[in-house]
């Protein structure tokens, strides 16, 4: 109660950590009428300043007002865009290495500028970091002319560069990159024999964006880099052969947590299976001589029964490519390890490629601990603010939005099946389609993905599809989605990077729609596709659509299911269930 009362009168911790900002703010603010005035030519020699005033013995800090004001003036000529107050207090917080929480929308790619350059004065090096090639490339050549007009030095790292080119990028004042590519470099250059042949110079300071889905999702995703060892793909193929002769009775599944066993049954089943097949030696399978068929069984059911084609991964090429679960794009390059990846080439008929053996490995946790200094940005990192402090020892601040959000939240609304679920779906679309109002439906998977766009199609719906099938036109198709009437199909939006414009009829008509077709174990995931709508004080509304037999409430306790179907039961068709808040 206490507690209660005193956050009334003075604010949360939070609220009191930005206000104290305000001073900061205040001072950048009355260096922007002398800063202004300079010609361009005086503007470019700031930087020469400051870093003569580093060499003289004064802090970043202390020259972070002036240098954060030069930037924002920087901006305005060079890209027509001025940072907001509330930019700045963004800027400051990845400053002091601490996570700035934005809303989506809010800017996040204008407020790393101001840390970027302030830091990057010192000449040891900054690094933004990226979820994808795309995002690296265009902010290194959007963001880039800031930081060159002030003349600094911009170097980006995509795949298929060379190592000159490599260490070329990471000699520039600042780099651009995606973790993977990053922490690639560091495991390569583990494995050089000198240090002049390394690409990496010392760890300085980076950000990170979307810090929770880096830092947080795939912290403990181990980077592999590995050799060829022995051949057994006929092993792989003779296992799925006989895992998928299998019946129902043989098997036990746990879709939580993606486990399979055999039964009593299923055991004798598939000794007799092996020793047909001459695989077995003796007649116990869990005899200590017969582990690696007991290997290859355990990874086939993996892949036979528990991973999914167009969820899980795609068939491309005569390839099998995982679908990050988080962000719904392709991660080619990466493989599942222990051999379940070659268990699924199996499974689908594709070259298997041999298992590889270990030759250097790092998880990007302890990557991203080797800086110096770090910090990051997204829109949703709040629920997670225990982890990264105890982990990263990263503090998470709030930074308030430029704009009060109008953002509305229609109740979610909870269906027997999915087949009525998809049907109100569809429904919903065509009269908000209807008003001219853009919508964009987010779905879990490729497979949902395309089961809407099919039945958009039947009812004459124009839309576009973006999922792992056509992540090339991402930014394209997102950028485009607030256009008056535009129906947009996306798998998972963790990470996507390109704002959604509305035009000035479609704010008049109540913004962008979004509907969530499903929602995420990860909260954050869901909050991530609701944050598209009502952007920079935007309308715009959301509301989830759900089912029963969805994987999330499939995963329930038992006697929690029958009470929500009691429940359903009882209120015809629908119900509206808060299962989860937001």
């Amino acid at each position: 109660m206490l507690g209660a009362i005193t956050k009334a009168i003075f604010g949360s911790s939070n609220d009191r950590y930005v206000k104290s900002l305000d001073k900061t703010v205040s001072m950048i603010a009355a260096f922007e009428p002398t800063i202004s005035a300079l010609s361009d030519a005086e503007l470019q020699a700031q930087t020469a300043k400051f870093r003569r005033q580093l060499e003289e013995g004064k802090t970043l800090d202390e020259i972070l007002p002036e240098a954060f004001a030069t930037v924002r003036e920087a901006s305005v000529r060079v890209l027509g865009m001025r940072h907001f107050d509330v930019q700045m207090i963004g800027g400051i917080v990845l400053h002091r290495g601490e996570i700035a929480e934005m809303r989506t929308g809010e800017g996040k790619t204008l407020v790393a500028t101001v840390a970027v350059y302030l830091n990057a004065l010192e000449g040891k090096g900054v690094h933004v970091v990226t979820v994808n090639d795309y995002l690296a490339r265009r902010d290194a050549d959007w963001m880039g002319q800031i930081y060159k007009f002030l003349g600094l030095t911009v170097g980006v790292i995509v795949p298929n560069l060379g190592e000159y080119e490599r260490r070329e990028a990471y000699e520039c004042d600042i780099t651009y990159a995606t973790n993977n590519e990053l922490g690639f470099d560091y495991l390569r250059d583990n494995m050089k024999h000198e240090r002049s042949q390394m690409v990496h110079r010392p760890f300085n300071y980076a950000i990170v964006d979307e810090v929770d889905s880096i830092l947080i999702d795939e912290a403990r995703t181990p980077l592999i880099i590995s050799g060829p060892t022995d051949d057994k793909s006929t092993l792989y193929l003779s296992v799925d052969a006989v895992v998928k002769q299998l019946s129902e009775e043989h098997y036990e599944k746990d879709e939580k947590t993606k486990n399979i066993t055999l039964t009593e049954d299923g055991v004798e089943w598939a000794e007799r299976k092996f020793e047909e097949l001459g695989l077995l030696v003796g007649s116990n399978l869990y005899d200590v001589e017969n582990t690696q068929v007991v290997h290859h069984l355990d990874q086939s059911l993996k892949a036979v029964m528990m991973f999914k084609r167009d969820i899980d991964y795609i068939v491309k090429e005569d390839k099998v490519i995982i679908i990050d679960e988080f962000t719904g794009r392709m991660m080619d390059g990466r493989r599942w390890s222990n051999g379940l990846h070659q268990a699924v080439e199996a499974k689908e008929g594709v070259r298997i490629k041999e298992v590889s053996q270990t030759l250097a490995t790092v998880t990007l946790q302890n990557y991203f601990k080797l800086y110096k200094k770090l910090c990051g940005m997204t829109g949703t990192a709040m629920t997670e603010s225990t982890e990264f402090l105890k982990i990263y020892g990263l503090e998470v601040v709030a930074v308030p939005s430029n704009r009060p959000s109008q953002r509305i939240n229609y109740p979610d609304v909870v269906y027997r099946t999915e087949r009525e679920k998809w049907n109100a779906v569809i429904n919903e679309i065509a009269d908000i389609h209807k008003q001219g109002r853009p919508i964009l439906v987010g779905t879990k998977s490729i497979e949902k993905s395309e089961h809407v766009s099919a039945m958009l199609g039947r009812r004459g719906i124009k839309h576009q599809v973006l999922n792992a099938r056509h992540h090339e036109r991402e930014a394209e198709y997102i950028a485009q989605a607030g256009r008056q009437s535009a129906v947009t199909i996306a798998t998972n939006m963790a990470g996507r990077g390109t704002d959604i414009e509305l035009h000035e009829a479609v704010r008049a008509n109540g913004g962008l729609h979004v509907i969530a077709t499903e929602m995420h174990s990860s909260a954050r995931i869901d909050r991530q596709l609701i944050g598209r709508a009502a952007r920079q004080g935007d309308p715009g509304s959301y509301q989830f659509f759900l089912s029963l037999e969805d994987e999330l409430l499939r995963c329930l306790n038992p006697e929690k299911r029958e009470r929500l179907k009691r429940q359903a039961a009882n209120h015809g068709d629908w119900l509206i269930l808060l299962v989860r808040p937001i």
